[in-house]
This record gives C-alpha cells, structure tokens and sequence, in this order.
C-alpha cells in the first residue's frame, strides 16, 4: 500500500458511493452554483451565531451524502472530519450529533483531502465498509478568528481570499457505484516564512508544489496521466506562484489541466473576493460537487486534487510566527460503472 516515500496507493478502489455539498448564497451566485445540492438563501442558517450555523452547514452534508449514499448513519462505522474553528468544534459538535465513532483531523484548508485519503485507507485495509469524510468553512466565523470580524469593515489588501461558507462530505465505501479513490499522497509541512495571513496563497504554493513533486516522484507518473490537477486555494496569487516554481521544478505541467479551486469559485467580474477562495468548504464543495458531476459526465476520467492549507492560529500569529503549510493530494479516477 505504501507507494514511494510518503504517498499510499489504494489496490482496493474505495468507492465515494455518496455525495453531498451545501453552501451559503454568496457562493450560490458564483459560477458553480447548478453544482451545489443545497444553497441557503440565509448564511446565518436561522442559527443564533456564525459558529452554530457552521456546524449546521456540516451536518446537512453528512446527512445528505449518508442519504446520497443510499444508507442510514447506523451503517457508517467512521466519520472523519475537521475544520478551521478553534479545537475543530464544528466537526466535533456535528459528531455529537451524527453518533458516528469520530476520528478528528485538522489541516487547515486541506483537511479536504486529509479527510478523504484517511476515509480511504481506512475502508481500502477493510478496517471498514463505509467511511464519512467531510469538512467545512464559514466566511464569517472564520473572517472572525483569523483576520477581522466582518463587521469591522476593514479594507483587505488584493493578496487576500474570501472563505467560502459551505460544506462538503462523501461516502467511501468497499463497493457500490461512482468515482474511486486510487491513491493518496501525504504532504510535508513547507514554511517559507511568509507572516502575512492576508498572503495565503504566496505561503501556501511552495507546499502544493512539493507534495504534487512528491505525489508524481512516488508514483513514478507524469502530470499527464491526469485529465486535471487541481490545487485547493491558492487562488490568483499562489497560483501563478505555483506554475513558476513547477517550471522551476521541471515539473511538465503543460502536460495536464491545471486549476486551482480558489479561482474556480467565484465570478470575478461580479464578486469582490481579492485573489479568490479559501477556506476548508472550498476543495469540499468544488470538488465534491462540481469536478464529481464532470466526472460523472465523463468530462474527467483521472483527477488530482491537491488541498492546500495554513497550519497558522491566531496565537501563533500574534507571537509572530510565520505560517507553516501543507498540502495533501488525493487522485479520484472514474469507476467502472461511471460514464
């Protein structure tokens, strides 16, 4: 299973059998909207604070992508999740109410693809037939926590991202129909550093570029074995940061798609984000819902995505650390029965 020095390669084939996204109506007017199964028309969710109506965000996807699934949450025997919310609370919360055995994790903005690979391993070594993986952001409680309360008004330099307030969750299962999860990479944890945690992406981008080094280093492939690469948030900034250092590299991206989830978001033309998206509900939801659907369509027949994430805390912050980040990657392929 071990493939290479850090990534996993899953004989097996779990199965994402189920999928669910949900998200608030700021991204409900972005490109990808007919993509989502849920979009609020309210981002407080009717709940008392933002922290509360992210939890919700969580539990509708687990619930919806258990239903998607076509089981109860009786049948599922983990759930792994995390988010960016001090101490996990709105995974750990949802937890509670799920009554799923809970394993949490936290990567910042990766745990996308953390979630996941882990989900994976563990339905691929048997150690279970059905896995619940899944995470989520709120723009406001996170906006909150690691920068400025919405309500402060503060002007953000064009370097900034706007986190994504939604939630995405799939399935793994030993059988069944849909996409399967082939092969994961772990990443390393890459500080260059980078202080500013309104540069997300600049700090991010060495580390998306070292674990896709790695990924394809492990598997002894090229970029092109891929339909499509995508990195989690780096959007415009860490981005073209990114193909530069992959150049740098000789890394043969030209040989693939390359995107990046944080610019797939939002309309730039129409919605002031700066450089793009971020957040943990950003990876989930493009991925899971719309790089799926095209995969569905038979659009994509080999995908990588490789979530990016800040290991940063508002302490760590505050005593002027830089920012370590990582990134992990998780390669989807079309299952037999797909299109």
């Amino acid at each position: 299973m071990l493939k290479g020095h850090q990534s996993w390669v899953f004989e097996n084939k779990p199965v994402i059998r189920g999928k669910a996204t949900i998200v608030g109506p700021f991204e409900g007017r972005g490109p990808l909207a007919e993509d989502f199964d849920i979009i609020h028309g309210d981002s407080m969710l009717q709940e008392e604070s933002w922290e509360k109506a992210e939890k919700v965000l969580i539990e509708e996807a687990a619930k919806l992508a258990i239903e998607n699934a076509g089981l109860t949450k009786e049948q599922v025997q983990f759930y792994i999740g995390g988010d960016l919310m001090n101490q996990i609370i709105s995974s750990s919360f949802a937890a509670r109410t799920l009554a799923i055995p809970y394993l949490g994790v936290f990567g910042a903005c990766s745990t996308s693809m953390e979630s996941l690979a882990i989900a994976s391993m563990i339905v691929n070594s048997g150690s279970a037939q059905y896995a619940l993986a899944g995470t989520c952001s709120h723009n406001a409680s996170v906006e909150k926590q690691f920068r400025y309360p919405t309500e402060y008004g503060s002007q953000k330099p064009p370097t900034a991202q706007y986190t994504v307030t939604g939630a995405g969750a799939v399935i793994v299962s030993t059988e069944g129909e849909g996409p399967v999860v082939t092969s994961a990479t772990i990443g390393r944890v890459i500080d260059m550093g980078i202080t500013d945690p309104f540069n997300m992406g600049a700090a991010m981008a060495p580390a998306a570029v070292d674990t896709i080094e790695a990924h394809l280093r492990d598997l002894n492939i090229e970029p092109g074995y891929y339909d499509l690469i995508v990195t989690g948030d780096l959007s415009k900034v860490g981005y073209e940061i990114a193909c530069k250092l992959m150049e740098k590299h000789n890394i043969p991206i030209h040989q693939t798609e390359y995107k990046d989830c944080g610019m797939m978001m939002y309309d730039y033309d129409t919605q002031m984000v700066q450089a793009g998206a971020s957040g943990c509900g950003c990876s989930a939801v493009v991925t899971y819902g719309h790089l799926l659907n095209r995969m569905q369509k038979g659009e994509i027949k080999r995908l990588l995505v490789v979530a990016t994430g800040a290991l940063l805390s508002p302490l760590s912050f505050q005593q002027g650390e830089s920012i370590p980040c990582i990134a992990h990657a998780v390669s989807i392929e079309a299952g037999r029965s797909m299109t």
